[in-house]
């Protein structure tokens, strides 16, 4: 009934049946129905219960199939020529009615043709802009997934196969469902799947029992909807969807999912060559951390230590909910603050290697010049030498020098030795101006020299095309020098003048200088470090938040670090690639 009231509508039938019935006879009783239930009538309502034996019984067909009949009541004890009449009546009223189901028909299969191409538009539209929102594989895969999901298809279970190449193997990336539980990870070890991949044709298969390729490499399946996933340049990827019960999966289902497959393969290509550039970016820029890093022994390695130690520290803020309540980086910005502490000390390229690498106040063989004026002026004079020099060299190479120590060198600066009518200072004005540095071993110039190297880094990076994610990048590198009471360089910034991301930098670069042995002094323990970084905060020279949060994780920030250095070992890469190839 419900069929035919679609195509004839109970309106429609009642106005025709009522304007016909006066072509007929007086008495006639005219009726539309289905199965003996009228859908409309017209006519004597004590006919229809009269003369059954005479009804003339037209079928209202309809590509083969028959949803009602037209019924004609003659009146009792109608005539021969009436009942003539009444049968040509009837089949012109069943030929109506049924060129009216076939333009109803028509029209609503126009419709269906026309909201079923609006939905696929619309698929496509929703897909577009949810597969393309990231260019990390793992998110395209829950993407489609979660379309998959929203197309109410009756299947219990899918998971996404992604591989890097044509050479390359299958492996689950992301799934849905009780995917892990009933081992769907199998499914790719299948003739079926080897097949389908290959063939990069979609399939439907209902019964999977019945099918020869099928060797029940996962036994809870029934039926399955497989289809490969392409890019222009190779099937990288691989949906599939399955019930633990028998089907019935359609083909209408199968056209739903190709038209979402066809934008995800091409998502799914487009992050495979980003992730690809990535990688190459991240090992470029590595390499050149290192080689900066590597002009000096002593600072080999600082550069990615720093990087993933400020990793760890950002990721913590993510987690804290004292310090930094709703506030989280997005694993955008995590990465930029990785890239910040491989490239912070980039400028010191443009350092010069003698002042770079220094470990004395004056280097060794000058010194040694010093020493031969000592001799000399011994030879003349025949006071001992040995034991000044002995002390020179011992000054030469404190950390920091005493009142006496620099009384010491101003005396000897004082005196003079004579060779002939030539007389020469001991210690002339550059050699005295070095070796009274109080601490340290670098003078002002020099100073001012390496603490350019934050600039420098802005001057070399600015030529780099970074994306919009790493618009932090060049600023947080700039300031990680520079201190939250203003006594920090290059540009004397204070408190908020910093960003996060910079004051992140300061604190994790600061943990690892004074963590490694360096020209000019020896490590310090772990417990000595986080005292020093204490101390900082308490002065109002690092942020104190992040000072608590490092010094009260410092252990969990460690190991990760170490355990994410580890691992990048065997890929030679210290940041994770964008997939996790597990089932999820």
């Amino acid at each position: 009934m419900q069929a035919l009231k679609r195509l004839l509508k109970p309106a429609f039938l009642k106005e025709l049946l009522t304007r016909a019935l006066p072509l007929a006879p007086a008495g006639t009783f005219l009726a539309v129905s289905r199965n003996g239930v009228h859908l409309a009538e017209a006519g004597p309502a004590e006919t229809s219960a009269s003369s059954f034996d005479r009804t003339l019984r037209f079928d209202l067909c309809l590509g083969g199939d028959c949803p009602g009949q037209l019924a004609v009541h003659p009146r009792p004890g109608a005539p021969a020529g009436e009942i003539t009449l009444l049968k040509n009546l009837g089949q012109f009223l069943a030929a109506t009615l049924t060129a009216t189901m076939e333009q109803e028909s028509a029209k609503r299969q126009v419709v269906a043709e026309t909201l079923d191409k609006y939905r696929e538009i619309e698929l496509l539209h929703r897909g577009s802009l949810s597969l393309n929102r990231s260019l990390r594989i793992r998110d395209v895969a829950a993407a489609l997934l979660a379309e998959c999901q929203r197309a109410d298809l009756p299947v219990d279970l899918g998971m996404v196969f992604v591989r890097s190449s044509e050479a390359a193997e299958f492996k689950p990336v992301d799934s849905f469902g009780p995917a892990e539980a009933t081992g769907l990870a199998r499914l790719a070890e299948s003739r079926l799947f080897a097949e389908v991949t290959a063939g990069a044709k979609a399939e439907i298969v209902n019964d999977l029992a019945a099918d020869p390729r099928w060797q029940d490499e996962v036994p809870a399946l029934n039926a399955l909807l497989i289809t490969p996933l392409p890019s222009p340049a190779a099937c990288v990827g691989c949906l599939a969807l399955a019930s633990t019960s028998a089907g019935p999966l359609k083909a209408a289902h199968l056209k739903r999912i190709a038209t979402i497959a066809s934008v995800a393969g091409i998502s799914l290509g487009n992050a495979y060559h980003f992730e690809g550039m990535q990688n190459l970016m991240d090992a470029l820029l590595q390499a050149l951390a290192a080689a900066i890093d590597a002009r000096d022994p002593y600072t080999s390695g600082h550069s990615q230590r720093v990087a993933v130690l400020a990793v760890e520290l950002a990721r913590l803020v993510n987690e804290d909910h004292t310090h930094f309540p709703g506030f989280a980086f997005s694993e955008a910005e995590i990465h930029e603050i990785f890239y910040g502490g491989l490239l912070h000390d980039v400028g010191k390229i443009g350092v010069r290697e003698p002042i770079l690498t220094k470990n004395s106040r004056l280097p060794p063989g000058h010194l040694k010049l010093i020493g031969l004026r000592l001799s000399l002026r011994s030879r003349l004079t025949g006071e001992p030498w040995q034991e000044t020099y002995a002390r020179l060299e011992k000054i030469n190479r404190a950390g920091r020098l005493t009142d006496a120590d620099l009384a010491f060198v101003a005396a000897l600066a004082e005196m003079e030795f004579s060779a002939g009518d030539q007389s020469s200072p001991l210690i002339e004005d550059a050699e005295l101006l070095q070796l009274t540095v109080r601490d340290g071993n670098l003078t002002q110039e020099e100073r001012r020299e390496i603490e350019r190297h934050p600039l420098e880094s802005f001057r070399i990076l600015q030529h780099i095309p970074f994306t919009a994610n790493f618009s932090r990048l060049l600023t947080m590198i700039q300031q990680h020098h520079e201190r939250m009471d203003g006594s920090g360089y290059p540009m004397r910034l204070c408190g908020e003048e910093i960003i996060l991301q910079g004051r992140i930098l300061a604190i994790t670069d600061i943990y690892d200088a004074i963590t490694q042995e360096r020209h000019y002094k020896p490590a310090l323990a772990r417990h000595e470090a986080l005292k020093v970084l204490d101390q900082e905060a308490a002065r109002g020279r690092i942020d104190p938040r992040l000072a608590e949060l490092f010094i009260g994780h410092i252990e969990q920030i460690e190991e990760r670090a170490g355990r994410r250095r580890r691992d990048a070992g065997a890929r030679r890469c210290l940041w994770p690639p964008n997939v996790g190839l597990t089932a999820g």
